[in-house]
């Protein structure tokens, strides 16, 4: 579903409170030393996450999302992974300075994440409630009745049936959107200001996404914290983010308000993507693959790394690589052509309201 209408954001496609940032990555650069050769799995990134709001990371598998968030909770591992240069600021605090053991106590105090398939992150031989009930007993060293009714609540919390008795399944006997539940009570135990969702709904059926969204929703509306949503289903990303950032090639393309993401988009990735999405009528515009695949990450493309695949490519793409630079209140593009893909989103936003005024 992709935003409706600007209404909903301020003026500048921002988060109400723009200058309260949290989390703020500068330059990221992290590289995976294999036998083929050194994979750029992020290739300098830049962003920040301001309080309250929700950062939604697009694009294809192989772009580097998951590095990023990885990156960030510093979960990369080593060898043959390394982050290699750059600043992960979280109030101020540079995360790739603290020690190990600092990290550990800001994971789940202060950051949490939540991974795509819930199976890999819950252990199968300890019941949920155990697993819930250690986690708050490591962390705040209560009583282990504390401890059990602290796991009853947050069950309760997420919408769990009979938390009483769900609190004694094991991860087998839940469901798939159950088990994702677990995980959302368990990274919000100890109030994060920053939670990761790592494609949390792709293992899930619709309907069960549907739910998890809606509930998700409601827990940052209630509890306030900020998230960085990561996805390749642009509809989900246009329903929870406030701003969206699209990643190729390891690096952010476009960064943006929501609402010109989709609406306005100015990288030709960008468009790609929206253009590959069904409309709710399927009928405004064929719907148009980006054609070939992500490249090689351990053999880059010189020049601009979508050039390849690109319909506005020309010889400085393929020799000179452009900058993030901004363009426009609150968003930013590395496309030599940025006005040429503005003017064709803006028509083929114009055929669909010609449709639909027709349709009606």
């Amino acid at each position: 579903m992709i935003p409706s209408s600007r209404d909903s954001y301020s003026a500048d496609g921002s988060s109400a409170m723009k200058n309260d940032i949290l989390l703020k990555v500068r330059e990221l650069h992290t590289y995976f030393d294999t036998e083929e050769g050194l994979v750029k799995g992020a290739d300098g990134i830049d962003f920040v996450i301001r309080k309250g709001e929700t950062l939604g990371l697009v694009g294809e598998s192989g772009c580097g999302k998951s590095v990023t968030a990885l990156s960030i909770m510093r979960l990369i591992k080593e060898p043959p992974g390394k982050i290699v240069k750059g600043e992960i600021l979280f109030h101020d605090t540079d995360l790739l300075r603290l020690t190990k053991a600092e990290m550990r106590h800001m994971r789940g105090n202060r950051l949490s994440m939540i991974f795509q398939e819930p199976m890999t992150s819950l252990n199968p031989i300890f019941r949920v409630g155990d697993q819930i009930s250690e986690a708050i007993r490591i962390h705040q060293g209560v009583p282990k009745r504390t401890a059990r009714d602290q796991a009853v609540e947050m069950l309760r919390r997420v919408g769990i049936p009979d938390p009483e008795s769900g609190i004694k399944e094991y991860p087998h006997q839940m469901s798939g959107g159950m088990r994702q539940r677990v995980l959302l009570a368990m990274s919000l135990l100890l109030d994060p200001q920053v939670i990761i969702l790592d494609e949390p709904t792709t293992a899930l059926d619709i309907l069960t996404q549907r739910t998890i969204l809606d509930l998700l929703k409601r827990l940052k509306a209630e509890l306030g914290f900020s998230m960085m949503f990561i996805s390749h289903d642009l509809s989900i990303a246009a329903e929870l983010a406030d701003r969206v950032a699209t990643m190729y090639a390891g690096a952010i393309v476009e960064l943006g308000p929501v609402y010109d993401i989709f609406y306005r988009p100015a990288h030709p990735y960008t468009l790609g993507l929206i253009r590959a999405v069904p409309t709710v009528t399927g009928e405004f515009e064929d719907l148009i693959s980006i054609p070939g695949s992500p490249p090689d990450l351990i053999d880059l493309p010189p020049g601009c790394k979508f050039h390849i695949r690109c319909p506005y490519a020309t010889d400085r793409c393929r020799e000179e690589e452009p900058a993030l630079e901004p363009y426009g209140p609150d968003h930013a593009v590395a496309c030599f052509y940025a006005d040429q893909v503005r003017r064709d989103a803006d028509a083929m936003w114009e055929r669909h309201n010609h449709h639909d005024a027709g349709e009606a």
